[in-house]
């Protein structure tokens, strides 16, 4: 079965572009104009992937995500935004939006994007269920490092005694940085571990998320825990 896509875009071209795009790339896509068409559709088809412009009349994307996560639905949703100041990509990650595109962009990267995002989600590829199921293995036990802690397996994570409110990828982001704590991290590393795909020196995705990740760990008297490595990546120590 082809993977679905909703998207929401009142640019007519645009819309138009994009759908026939991705369903060439195998999607089967509903193409709504604004925010009210697509929280109705998502309420009568819930689609395997939202694609959703910020900017559009009436509700706009920030407000269709902030309504869909608020309601505990939690499918992956990609922004497209003419926005490129780090505060408005910040305003799409507060909404719960996992990604985000600027315009005008290259149609091979709103398709990478969206294999990795449905790959984060388990429905990136089908496989076949074996006959005979294998035994499943030990649940892993808590991640800690430099005063943190985190349980893959609930998806929760700690920073003393404090717990954190983490979006799916910024939850993603620190487990790689707390396995890998003394470690810098290349840039290139860890595009390809969370997003599956390098989007190239240019793209400031990293940076905003990373940001976005400091904001939430760090706390007043205490030391910062993610470190920049100028020219090379990002390191987790607690100095």
């Amino acid at each position: 079965m082809p993977h679905t896509v909703l998207l929401a875009e009142d640019d007519r071209a645009i819309r138009h572009a994009l759908e026939r795009a991705l369903t060439l790339e195998g999607y089967r896509v509903t193409a709504v104009a604004d925010g009210v068409e697509a929280l109705a559709q998502a309420h009568t088809a819930p689609p395997d992937v939202l694609v959703l412009d910020v900017m559009m009349p009436g509700i706009d994307g920030l407000q269709v995500c902030r309504v869909l996560r608020a309601e505990g639905d939690r499918t992956p949703i990609l922004m497209l935004t003419a926005l490129v100041e780090t505060q408005d990509r910040i305003a799409g990650l507060d909404a719960g939006a996992d990604d985000y595109v600027v315009k005008p962009f290259d149609v091979e990267e709103v398709f990478a994007r969206l294999r990795a995002l449905l790959r984060r989600t388990g429905q990136g590829e089908i496989v076949d269920v074996p006959k005979q199921a294998p035994l499943e293995p030990e649940p892993e036990r808590s991640l800690e490092a430099a005063g943190l802690r985190m349980d893959p397996q609930a998806r929760r994570a700690w920073r003393g005694g404090r717990e954190l409110e983490l979006t799916r990828t910024e939850f993603e982001l620190l487990e790689l940085l707390v396995r890998n704590a003394g470690i810098v991290l290349d840039h290139a590393t860890i595009y390809d571990r969370i997003w599956g795909y390098d989007f190239g020196p240019g793209s400031k995705n990293l940076a905003v998320y990373v940001g976005y990740l400091r904001r939430k760990l760090d706390q007043p008297g205490a030391p910062p825990l993610i470190h920049t490595v100028r020219g090379v990546g990002y390191v987790l120590r607690e100095d």
